[in-house]
């Protein structure tokens, strides 16, 4: 059993307080104190700064304390559900990915291998490179499939492809017309673009910065995490974006958008399957990685 004090923790530091830690726990709010207090005496440290108003910081030793109760936490559920697996004779494997990777054919491929496996299940979790990064860390995936890799001991990578960024543009759009855009076309238009936070945006902005340039050079009247919707926007014109050309490529076949390269900018990026180095199932890595190239030539030659 995970040992209660690190699960009132973990709830204190996702719900910022002890009384509301107190509500989700069904506890009394003196014994989430204790639960803290006791912790702090077994480490010696202090984990939490009391703010003004009960607002809570984690001291520099609490970040510590919480990535490990994390990894504590996620290798516990991870057991649970192993012993599981075993008396169904299933294997589960939480896939993370990204927005980006949503929009390609990654979903595709898991659902492939997943339908021609009977005996596994697949949950897929979206979200920004950070977060999986983080997640798969801490045991919480086990697998993440991103534009990149984690440079941390213990985590391997495969690549599974190759893609850079492009310039979308809305068929109506005069430069749909060109074999190319430029810097200064990308100037004169309204841009559409993914959160700072995103790799797409953060390839964009260090490719500019190679260039003496900068983001706040450029028009961005939007920013949008989900790639679906910039996409619709980019049909009806009201803005360019920059994509990875693995996103746009079912509606550029389709006639929905124009696809461009653009002038200086080799925007090239990985796309890996990430997972930790002891990943019980490498028959799995083969496959998925099998089926991807299947799929990616089957779309390329279409």
């Amino acid at each position: 059993m995970l040992d209660p004090k690190l699960e009132t923790l973990l709830t204190v530091y996702e719900k910022g307080s002890f009384t509301r830690a107190a509500e989700a726990l069904s506890l009394t709010q003196p014994a989430v104190s204790h639960h803290i207090t006791q912790l702090e005496k077994e480490l010696q440290v202090k984990i939490f700064y009391r703010r003004s108003k009960g607002a809570l910081q984690l001291t520099p030793d609490g970040e510590i304390v919480v990535r490990y109760a994390t990894r504590i936490q996620a290798l516990y559920q991870r057991m649970q559900q192993k012993i599981e697996d075993r008396s169904r004779q299933m294997t589960t494997l939480r896939v993370g990915i990204t927005h980006t990777a949503e929009s390609n054919l990654i979903a595709e491929v898991l659902a492939k291998y997943g339908n021609s496996n009977s005996g596994v299940s697949i949950s897929i979790i979206t979200d920004t490179i950070n977060n999986l990064y983080d997640m798969l860390s801490n045991f919480q995936l086990d697998l993440a499939i991103v534009e990149g890799r984690l440079q941390e001991p213990g985590i391997n990578a495969l690549l599974l492809d190759t893609d850079y960024l492009v310039c979308a543009i809305s068929n109506n759009n005069p430069l749909s017309q060109k074999g190319l855009v430029t810097l200064d076309d990308l100037r004169r238009e309204k841009m559409i673009l993914r959160p700072a936070t995103s790799a797409t945006r953060t390839l964009f902005e260090s490719h500019l910065v190679s260039l003496n340039l900068s983001i706040t050079d450029f028009n961005v009247v939007l920013e949008v995490d989900n790639i679906a919707t910039i996409k619709d926007l980019i049909r009806k014109d009201l803005g360019v974006s920059i994509l990875a050309r693995s996103a746009c490529m079912d509606e550029w076949r389709k006639g929905k958008l124009t696809v461009l390269p653009i002038e200086n900018l080799s925007m090239i990026r990985e796309t890996n399957l990430l997972y930790h180095h002891d990943f019980p199932h490498p028959d799995a890595l083969q496959e998925i990685t099998r089926i991807y190239r299947e799929t990616a030539n089957l779309t390329r030659s279409s």
